[in-house]
């Protein structure tokens, strides 16, 4: 239940910052199904779009010292916690201007200044290392929080029951947050897992579970906060399991044909950007000529990082002897 506490402190928060983000999130990947067309993109594309509630609430319910860590659909997600367009643009490109200098490419985006570690191609392969990093935060007495994001698929990994057993039993300061978008590839979540509600499993660690509208920027918002609040508290970690959708397939090359028109039209009902664009305006937070600046601007700077993109070089062939071995 919501506390008036809670609502004030919402009251506070940028809402159209958080707006903005989500536009930002979905005029960049909508960009990059033609640029992967075109050529000027390589290797696997994973996108993002319909999910943004999700990427945005968490953003803006933790700190810029906090971690995240995500698996490979992360271009929202980094751009959410503050990622700059521009260099996220030039990484799919390949380019030496890119977060990962052009070498880590769509499915391994990397910002430490952001506290954004990755960027992950294995299913679940990410769980083990955000405990780890929230272990440090515990060695080190610090204050931050660790947030792992994840797909439905990963829960039904070993791992992720390593992982949650090995947070639980260090009750380590982290949130782990399942983005439920209802397939694992083209597999859906009904045939895929004998509990059919994701959030349930964390009960088997003693971790509190809860599920979320993932469709819904400030439900998702208030939901990680109290987590985060908690985890900052020394009160352990948490599990989280917000039901969104995607609304391209797996990947690029995913023409979603196992999904029926009817169940994606539902599901657009539901986009999350302009459902709270109309809340915004309903509750007097905005005017709709302030949110079509919003979607101007953001529409600009996302033609910009495409042409920074285009115009920033490849990495000197010198670059693949580097960050190969950690000195020690």
């Amino acid at each position: 239940m919501e506390t008036k506490k809670e609502r004030s402190l919402l009251e506070s928060r940028d809402l159209l910052g958080m707006y903005r983000d989500m536009v930002r999130v979905r005029q960049f990947e909508e960009a990059c199904p033609k640029l992967y067309s075109q050529g000027k993109m390589g290797g696997f594309l994973h996108l993002y779009s319909g999910q943004e509630a999700v990427g945005v609430g968490v953003a803006h319910a933790i700190h810029k010292q906090d971690y995240m860590i995500s698996a490979y659909r992360e271009h929202g997600l980094l751009i959410a916690k503050g990622g700059r367009p521009e260099k996220v643009m030039a990484e799919l490109f390949g380019k030496a201007t890119g977060v990962s200098r052009g070498k880590g490419g769509s499915m391994h985006l990397f910002d430490p200044e952001l506290r954004f570690m990755g960027g992950y191609g294995i299913v679940g392969g990410h769980l083990p290392i955000s405990v780890g990093v929230a272990y440090s935060i515990l060695y080190r007495e610090g204050d931050e929080v660790a947030v792992c994001l994840f797909g439905d698929g990963a829960t039904n990994q070993g791992v992720f029951h390593e992982a949650m057993n090995m947070a639980a039993l260090y009750q380590v300061p982290m949130i782990f947050i399942c983005e439920n978008n209802g397939y694992g590839i083209g597999t859906s979540v009904l045939r895929a897992s004998a509990m059919e509600e994701l959030y349930k499993k964390s009960c088997a660690y003693e971790t509190p579970g809860e599920k979320v509208d993932g469709m819904d920027v400030l439900a998702v918002y208030e939901t990680v906060r109290r987590a985060v609040q908690r985890a900052r508290e020394g009160g352990g970690p948490s599990y989280i399991e917000a039901i969104t959708y995607r609304f391209r397939g797996h990947s690029i090359s995913d023409p979603g044909t196992y999904r029926s028109e009817q169940e994606k039209r539902i599901w657009q009902e539901r986009d999350p950007i302009p459902n709270f664009a109309r809340w915004l305006v309903e509750q007097g937070k905005a005017t709709r000529e302030d949110l079509e600046k919003i979607d101007g601007e953001e529409k600009d700077l996302i033609r910009e990082a495409i042409r920074f993109a285009e115009e920033s070089p490849f990495p000197d062939p010198e670059e693949l002897w580097t960050d190969v071995y950690v000195e020690s």
